[in-house]
């Protein structure tokens, strides 16, 4: 008999989407901005009632300034725009919801969401669970097995590693050395200037990774690839960029935090918390209806 799969949900994603598509005339009686946490609440409800999922687990990010990487690369993600105070607040009151919903949650002040949906995914796995991590960030797909999936919720897309490989070009496993070797503008990651999407793929195709691509670097300029002898030279020329950027793209899956307390399973609805919060926030009767009846 299988085992049910195991739902990671990467909170920020959701909760950035819901701020920037909900009207901004959903607020609580004083006058501060509900929507992303409307949003998010909607969004924890269709995915609770679309799966009946038993096992849970909805990651924040608090490190987003003060974590490893920032030790390893001050500049990592300095070109984001820090969260305004109406946002910022949201936060915990979607955390809040999440709880009251029977939902674990989980933050760290030194790690992202990222690696503590990677320490779940490889504690549950090692158990016999499929994944499913629920995100639209690409970053995540590093940790996807055989048997597990990446699901784009807002869109609809739930992907195998089949078809990640054929949507990003590098099979999932290669992720982290891809992002290496492109960079990623999203994180302020440089990585190798003038290596794009198709000449890492290319690379990563024909070495498998990051290591082996420069332990044999001067098979590059043989290679069937576009432009090969000045893709030989841009790697050898930043060779401690690239690496310095796989050290930023790789998942940590050993959080301590995470594996304090990994138990998932969803309880009951709080519903006396959940009613409190929903008057707090000054949200209508469907939404409640909805949530009160998972």
């Amino acid at each position: 008999m299988s085992l049910p799969p195991v739902y990671l949900v990467d909170a920020s994603v959701y909760i950035f989407r819901a701020w920037f598509s909900m009207p901004d005339d959903f607020v609580n009686a004083a006058g501060e901005p509900t929507n992303a946490v409307y949003g998010f609440s909607g969004f924890l409800c269709s995915l609770l009632e679309q799966t009946a999922a038993e096992h849970v687990a909805i990651a924040f990010d608090e490190s987003l300034t003060t974590g490893y990487r920032n030790e390893i690369y001050p500049e990592y993600k300095a070109n984001r725009d820090p969260a305004p105070e109406e946002l910022k607040r949201q936060f915990s009151w979607a955390r809040a919801v999440a709880e009251a919903l029977g939902l674990s949650c989980y933050a760290d002040g030194r790690y992202e969401a990222d690696d503590l949906i990677g320490t779940l995914a490889v504690y549950w796995r090692a158990r016999g669970h499929p994944i499913c991590i629920v995100t639209s960030d690409k970053d995540l797909a590093q940790l996807i097995g055989d048997a597990d999936h990446w699901w784009d919720f807002s869109r609809n897309q739930k992907l195998n590693v089949r078809q990640l490989t054929d949507k990003f070009g590098v099979a999932p496993h290669q992720m982290a050395d891809y992002l290496a070797l492109t960079g990623d503008s999203v994180d302020n990651i440089p990585g190798v200037p003038g290596i794009g999407p198709k000449s890492a793929a290319a690379l990563l195709g024909h070495f498998g990774d990051l290591a082996s691509l420069y332990e044999r670097l001067d098979e590059v300029p043989e290679l069937p690839i576009r432009g090969a002898k000045s893709i030989h030279r841009k790697l050898a020329d930043h060779r401690e960029a690239a690496e310095l950027a796989r050290r930023l793209t790789l998942i940590e899956t050993s959080v301590e935090s995470a594996l304090a307390a990994p138990d998932l399973l969803r309880t009951e609805v709080d519903m006396a918390r959940l009613n409190r919060l929903f008057d707090d926030l000054s949200f209508g009767g469907m939404l409640r209806q909805r949530c009160l009846q998972l």
